[in-house]
C-alpha cells in the first residue's frame, strides 16, 4: 500500500476536478457541507473541464465512489436470511438484539447506514450530472469528440446505478439530472415509476455508445449497461406495490438482455478462479495480496482496488478530510465472522487468518444450503479446518484433561459438516471426552455449546469467500477488485424472467439457465444436495438443489445464496422478489425472535438530515 506522501501526490488530480464544484454536494445539503479545496491551478473549473486533460480527470471521479457505497453492507447483507451483524445466536432468544438489522425500534431514519447510504449514492450522481452538463463545451482535438460520447455513455450508467441502488432502497426519491453548483433545499420526490422509465432511458443510450470493452480497465462498457438493463428489466416487473410501472414485457426484456451478457461473458470453468486464492492451512500459503488476476471472461464490471490507472487515487471524506475506508482499499477479507484469534496454535492478532470483526455473519441455516461434498462454493466460502500456525505444547484442552503437544500445522478445529455430524465420542475432541487432539464441533452446536479451551459461543465457521492472504492485521486493506456483476447472475436472471412468464431464451428452459449455474458449482454429473428443512439444524434429511422440471423462485433465491453470497445482492433480491419478511423469519433466528419486522420495511427512512435541510416538506416513508 502507498505511503501517506504517495497518496498525497495521487490526490493532486482529484483536487484538481473538485475546486471550487459542488461536485461532492448532496440533494438538500446546506454550504458548510460543500468540500471546500484548496487552489491548485489558476485556470477556472469551467476552464479545466473545457480541456481534453480537466474532462478526462473529471471522468475518472465518477468511479471512486463506488468503493464505499459497495463497502455499506449493513443495509444489502445483514437483516436478511443469509447474514446477521450478531455474532453468535441462541436458539432461545436470550441474547437477541434491537439494532438496524432486525427492524426494530432503533432502526429510525437517523441511523447513519441510512445516512450514509443516501449521501454518497447523490454524491455520485452529482459528479456524473456535471461531466453530463459540462461535455458539449469541450474543446474537441482530433478524434476527442467520439471520446466524449463514450465518457457522457459512462456516466450516465453510474447515474443509473445509484439512482437503482436508492430507489430500490428508498423508493420514491429526487432525481437531479443536472449539475448542482449551489446549495438546494428544494427536494421534490419523484415517483418510483418515473425513476425506473429515466434509469432505462440512461441505460439504453450508455448501451448504444458505450464500447465493447476499454482500455482503461475497470470503465464502464457495453456489457455492464446490458446487465444493468437486466437487473432493471427484472425488478421493475416484479413491479413491487404496483408502484414502478412495471409490466409482463418486463421480464422478456430481461431475458433478452441476459442473454446478450451470457454470450459476451462467458463463466469461467471453476468458481475458485473469481476470488482470490488462499490454502486453508496458512502454514501452506503460497499466495498474498495481488497474486491473482480479478480480470477474467466472467467479471461484467467490478470495482476496482488494485492499482489502475482509472481509480487508485484515494477518495477523501468531505467533512472529516480524512480517507473513505481507511486506505481505500477492499475490507472484504477482514468484515465477515468466525474470528480465530484465541485457537490454540494461534500466534494472536496476525494476518495469518487476520481479523474477522463479525460485522457480517452466516447464519446456520446458509451453510445447509449447500451440499458440502459436491459443491465446491462451500470450500471456498467456509473454512471447515483450523489450522495451528504456531507450536503449542503442553495445551490442556479442558479441566482434567491430559495436555497435548500442539504443532504449527495441526488441526485445531474441525466444523463437521450437517450431514456428516460427528456422532460417537471416537469422533470428538479430548475436550468432551473423545478421543481426537483437535475440537470437533457441529453446525448445529455453534452458538450454544458449552464453553471450554477449545469451545466458546463465539467460534462458527470464517466466511472467507474473500480472504486475501497476506495482509497485515489491523488497518491493511485488500486489493482484489469486487466483482458487483458476474455473468452467472445473467443466467439466473433469465432463470427468473421465464419463471415469471418470459418465452424460454437461446439456452432453453429456465430450468436450462438455473442448471448452467449449479453445474459449475458441483459437476453436471453429480448429485447436489441440501439439507430438506434449512431451519431444523440437527437433521440430516436432504433433497437435491438441480431443478428437473420445475424451477421455483425459492430454488433460485437459495441458489442466488450459494452463488453470490457476501457480494451485496441479498437484501435486493428479498425485496425484489417480495420474500424478506418470510424468509428473513425462517431463517435469521435474531428477526424470527423479536418479530419486529413489517410490511414498511420494505422501504428504508427518508434521512432525518435530508428532511431537517430541506426548506419544503420532505415526506417520510409509512411506519418510520
Amino acid at each position: 500500500m502507498k505511503n501517506l506522501n504517495e497518496i498525497k501526490s495521487k490526490m493532486k488530480t482529484l483536487n484538481k476536478i473538485l475546486l471550487a464544484l459542488a461536485l461532492t454536494l448532496v440533494i438538500g445539503c446546506d454550504t458548510d457541507e460543500i468540500l471546500v479545496e484548496e487552489s491548485v491551478s489558476n485556470q477556472t473549473a469551467t476552464d479545466y473541464f473545457s480541456t481534453t486533460s480537466g474532462f478526462e480527470d473529471l471522468s475518472k471521479s465518477i468511479y471512486p465512489l463506488l468503493r464505499p457505497i459497495t463497502q455499506m453492507r449493513a443495509l444489502t447483507l445483514n437483516g436478511t436470511d443469509i447474514f446477521s451483524g450478531a455474532l453468535a445466536f441462541d436458539q432461545v432468544g436470550n441474547q437477541l438484539n434491537t439494532s438496524i438489522e432486525t427492524y426494530g425500534p432503533e432502526f429510525t431514519e437517523g441511523v447513519s447506514e441510512v445516512q450514509d447510504l443516501w449521501v454518497y449514492n447523490y454524491k455520485n450522481i452529482n459528479r456524473a450530472n456535471t461531466l453530463i452538463s459540462r461535455a458539449a463545451a469541450v474543446e474537441t482535438p482530433g478524434d476527442y469528440a467520439a471520446t466524449i460520447d463514450i465518457r457522457v455513455a459512462e456516466a450516465k450508467f453510474i447515474r443509473s446505478l445509484s439512482f437503482f441502488y436508492l430507489v430500490q432502497q428508498f423508493g420514491d426519491i429526487p432525481m437531479p439530472l443536472v449539475e448542482t453548483n449551489s446549495a438546494n433545499k428544494e427536494v421534490t420526490r419523484v415517483p418510483s415509476a418515473e425513476v425506473y422509465a429515466q434509469i432505462i432511458t440512461d441505460l439504453t443510450e450508455a448501451e448504444a455508445a458505450l464500447p465493447v470493452s476499454s482500455s482503461n480497465y475497470g470503465r464502464a462498457t457495453k456489457g455492464a449497461a446490458q446487465h444493468l438493463l437486466a437487473r432493471v428489466y427484472l425488478t421493475r416487473g416484479w413491479n413491487f406495490n404496483n408502484a414502478l410501472g412495471g409490466t409482463a414485457a418486463d421480464f422478456t426484456s430481461a431475458r433478452e438482455y441476459a442473454d446478450k451478457v451470457i454470450v459476451a461473458y462467458p463463466m469461467v470453468a471453476d468458481y475458485k478462479d473469481l476470488f482470490p486464492k488462499k490454502s486453508e492451512d496458512p502454514t501452506n500459503q503460497t499466495h498474498g495480496p495481488g497474486d491473482q488476476n480479478a480480470k477474467n471472461s466472467e467479471i461484467v464490471f467490478a470495482v476496482q482496488y488494485s492499482d489502475q490507472a482509472l481509480t487508485n487515487e484515494l477518495e477523501l471524506d468531505d467533512l472529516s478530510g480524512s480517507s473513505i475506508n481507511g486506505d481505500g482499499g477492499n475490507n472484504s477479507h477482514s468484515i465477515f465472522g468466525g474470528s480465530h484469534d484465541e485457537s490454540p496454535g494461534s500466534p494472536g492478532r496476525t494476518d495469518d487468518y487476520n481479523r474477522q470483526l463479525g460485522n457480517h455473519n452466516t447464519l446456520p441455516g446458509v451453510w445447509r444450503l449447500f451440499d458440502p461434498d459436491t459443491d465446491s462454493r462451500y470450500d471456498l466460502n467456509f473454512v471447515e479446518k483450523v489450522y495451528a500456525v504456531v507450536n503449542n505444547p503442553g495445551f490442556v484442552p479442558a479441566d482434567g484433561v491430559a495436555p497435548i503437544d500442539i504443532k504449527a500445522g495441526d488441526v485445531v478445529v474441525e466444523y463437521r459438516n450437517w450431514n456428516n455430524p460427528a456422532t460417537s465420542l471416537a469422533e470428538r475432541g479430548k475436550d468432551v471426552g473423545g478421543d481426537l487432539d483437535y475440537a470437533v464441533i457441529n453446525t448445529d452446536e455453534i452458538g450454544i455449546i458449552d464453553e471450554s479451551n477449545y469451545h466458546n459461543t463465539n467460534k462458527s465457521p470464517m466466511m472467507w469467500k474473500f480472504w486475501e492472504p497476506g495482509i497485515p492485521y489491523g488497518n491493511g486493506f485488500g486489493q482484489f477488485d469486487h466483482p458487483l456483476m458476474r455473468s452467472s447472475e445473467a443466467y439466473l436472471i433469465a432463470a427468473e424472467a421465464i419463471v415469471k412468464g418470459a418465452s424460454n431464451g437461446s439456452i432453453g428452459s429456465a430450468a436450462d439457465y438455473y442448471n448452467a449455474v449449479v453445474n459449475r458449482a458441483v459437476g453436471a454429473s453429480n448429485t447436489a444436495n441440501m439439507a430438506a428443512d434449512p431451519n431444523d439444524l440437527s437433521t440430516t434429511a436432504s433433497k437435491s438443489y438441480r431443478a428437473s422440471g420445475t424451477v421455483t423462485i425459492d430454488m433460485i433465491l437459495d441458489e442466488r445464496a450459494r452463488e453470490f453470497m457476501g457480494e451485496g445482492l441479498r437484501w435486493y433480491d428479498l425485496k425484489r422478489t417480495g420474500k424478506l419478511i418470510e424468509r428473513a423469519k425462517a431463517f435469521n433466528p435474531w428477526i424470527g425472535g423479536l418479530n419486529y419486522i413489517q410490511d414498511y420495511h420494505y422501504l428504508r427512512p427518508i434521512p432525518l438530515s435530508e428532511i431537517d435541510l430541506s426548506s419544503n416538506e420532505v415526506s417520510q416513508n409509512p411506519g418510520y
